[in-house]
């Protein structure tokens, strides 16, 4: 058990006070009923068994920020980092500010932050593998390190940056809310140590001394309504009517004067930055995702071709037909997947422990879309094998046979557009406004359609061209799902471009950086994806046959394949997370890509590392 200080100072204990039944959002502030099973238990504090006469450990604490008193001591971020022995990369509490007014009225607002031990904890939700827990003591969010692998999709959900990926360690961590403290009746150790008495903590809804609001909201936080934080603010010192950031999100706040209460707007802080191809910052540590997600939207338009195609009258190779061909076009696509496969389990901190992918099924999109890919994978590999390889099931009744091809061939197709359907929830994310759209599904299917197409068209052009035989009006058919997935990607994008302008803020700013940082790659994609409905429908409506036909499909597939690279790269890039505002240094990521550039991130003391994983 943790060990207070002898003459431990007044400020540093939790008080005891008087508190509502529930909190603003209707959540029971007891996080268990009397008698509940999950009362009386030891937290197992470094081995220790024993459990304190806390009267209040069953109740939901929280954190109270003053911003008017906050200095940026940075006394709350030292104090973390000792108490948790944090690299100086890493920090469970940041600091960052924002700034606003002209000389000599410049006013500077700090926001410290840390986990917000939310009643709806989205990181709870989307971990996959279970690593996190909401307690009932305290009503504490603790994640455990040594369950997570290292996907990092915590730090996308979480509004307020506190899980933290630590790519040097394969792993997350976070903020624990200084439990073994608390067990003791000590506050966590960065209210403790805040000089400015602007960092406080005790039960949610309980006003601190000296303090007269609980607010929600305050300048650059983030809507609660995400995930009802518990945390509350007091901010009553005039302010001007636009606030900036200082980190390198191109994001501003202002007053809405029409609004209750005058609360403050996330908006684009529109710079006047040129236009810029910027390929080489397109390239970002979700590079195995971009590969992963189209190869296996490519794979199961594939299949889906190749297996519903002749039952729709299209003339392309079966295994009846082609049994050499045939099993070299399904295995090759079984290979693509599993290069996707083995790509998307290197993107993770601790690839070793992917299996604890299927661990939260009932809550975690990314456990579905592992599930779903996995499912996929298995019963396209079953069709493959009783369909195009009678050398290894010629032993088996040939009605058997037939049987369970059939049945793994119609469950691959189902479970293939399944699994790109829970693919694309896990980008539904209120946290990253960008990419909270339904033009991700629009987008996932489109490439479905567009690139599985493409692929089994180039298949049965080759094959043609190898038996001399016309493929022509196999291409002209396989057109049609290729021109009309890439028309329902592009209507995706035109309405996604039209409600990020509207939706502003967060989801506007990650249009502008398409426009601007990106904007003639931007530009580019989306003249790719205009001319090639007509370059498809152009060459079907010529229908060359031999060496040209097959070359001049070859550079259509090439153009669309390079299209999706761009369009997925830039998804990735671009994003823009209703995230707390960094820093000039600190939590800024124009700072951390100019550390790297220069050299700086070589000293572990500036806070960088020197690579991403």
């Amino acid at each position: 058990m943790f060990q207070p200080r002898p003459k431990e100072q007044n400020y540093a204990w939790v008080p005891r006070a008087e508190h509502p039944r529930e909190n603003r959002y209707g959540t029971s502030i007891e996080t268990v009923p009397e008698g509940h099973a999950l009362r009386g238990k030891s937290l197992n504090i470094n081995g220790d068994p024993s459990i304190p006469d806390n009267p209040n450990r069953y109740k939901q604490h929280g954190f109270y920020f003053n911003a008017d008193r906050c200095i940026s001591c940075h006394a709350c971020e030292a104090a973390c980092s000792e108490k948790n022995d944090l690299p100086p990369h890493l920090a469970f509490r940041s600091v960052g500010y924002i700034e606003g007014g002209s000389y000599p009225a410049y006013t500077r607002m700090n926001i410290s932050m840390a986990c917000n031990h939310c009643d709806d904890p989205v990181c709870l939700k989307g971990c996959p593998t279970r690593a996190y827990t909401k307690f009932a003591e305290y009503g504490a969010v603790l994640q455990d390190p040594d369950i997570c692998f290292g996907c990092g999709y915590c730090t996308w959900v979480c509004p307020y940056n506190a899980p933290q990926l630590d790519t040097k360690a394969g792993h997350v961590s976070k903020c624990n809310m200084c439990v073994d403290r608390l067990e003791v009746g000590l506050k966590p150790a960065c209210a403790s140590a805040c000089l400015a008495g602007a960092l406080d903590f005790g039960i949610v809804e309980t006003t601190p001394e000296y303090r007269h609001q609980t607010e929600t909201r305050i300048p650059g936080f983030p809507s609660p309504e995400i995930t009802h934080p518990n945390i509350r603010f007091q901010q009553v010192n005039s302010l001007p009517r636009e606030m900036r950031r200082t980190d390198s999100m191109p994001i501003r706040y202002e007053r809405d004067e029409q609004g209750e209460g005058g609360g403050y707007t996330a908006k684009v802080a529109d710079d006047g930055r040129p236009r810029r191809w910027n390929l080489g910052k397109l390239s970002t540590r979700e590079n195995p995702l971009v590969v992963f997600t189209l190869v296996t939207q490519t794979v199961v338009g594939a299949f889906l071709a190749l297996f519903l195609g002749p039952m729709l009258g299209l003339a392309v190779p079966t295994a009846d037909s082609h049994p050499l061909a045939w099993p070299l076009m399904v295995f090759g696509l079984i290979g693509l997947q599993t290069l996707g496969l083995v790509l998307s389990t290197l993107h993770l901190g601790r690839p070793h422990r992917f299996y604890r992918a299927f661990n939260n099924l009932r809550y975690s999109p990314v456990s579905r879309e592992v599930a779903g890919v996995a499912v996929f994978y298995n019963l396209l590999s079953l069709y493959a094998v009783f369909q195009g390889l009678p050398q290894l099931t010629g032993w088996l009744p040939g009605a058997l046979v037939d049987g369970l091809a059939t049945s793994s061939g119609w469950g691959a197709a189902s479970s293939g557009l399944v699994a790109l359907y829970f693919m694309h929830r896990i980008y539904r994310i209120p946290a990253r406004p960008y990419w909270h759209h339904w033009q991700v599904l629009t987008a996932f299917y489109g490439n479905m359609l567009a690139l599985g197409g493409l692929a089994v068209g180039l298949f049965t052009a080759a094959v043609g061209l190898g038996d001399a035989a016309p493929y022509a009006g196999t291409l002209q058919m396989l057109a049609l799902p290729v021109a009309a997935g890439l028309l329902l990607e592009a209507f995706g994008l035109w309405r996604h471009a039209v409600d990020l302008r509207a939706a502003g803020g967060e989801a506007e700013a990650g249009h502008f950086l398409q426009r601007t940082d990106f904007g003639k790659t931007y530009l580019a994609r989306n003249l790719g994806l205009a001319v090639l409905p007509v370059l498809v429908q152009g060459l079907a409506w010529l229908g060359p046959q031999g060496v040209v036909g097959l070359a001049s499909w070859t550079a259509v597939a090439l153009l669309a394949l390079a299209v999706a690279i761009a369009g997925r790269a830039i998804f990735y890039a671009v994003v823009v997370p209703t995230t707390m505002p960094g820093a000039f240094f600190w939590k800024n990521a124009g700072f951390a890509q100019h550390a790297r550039e220069t050299g700086l991130a070589d000293m572990p003391q500036v806070g960088v590392l020197a690579e991403n994983h």
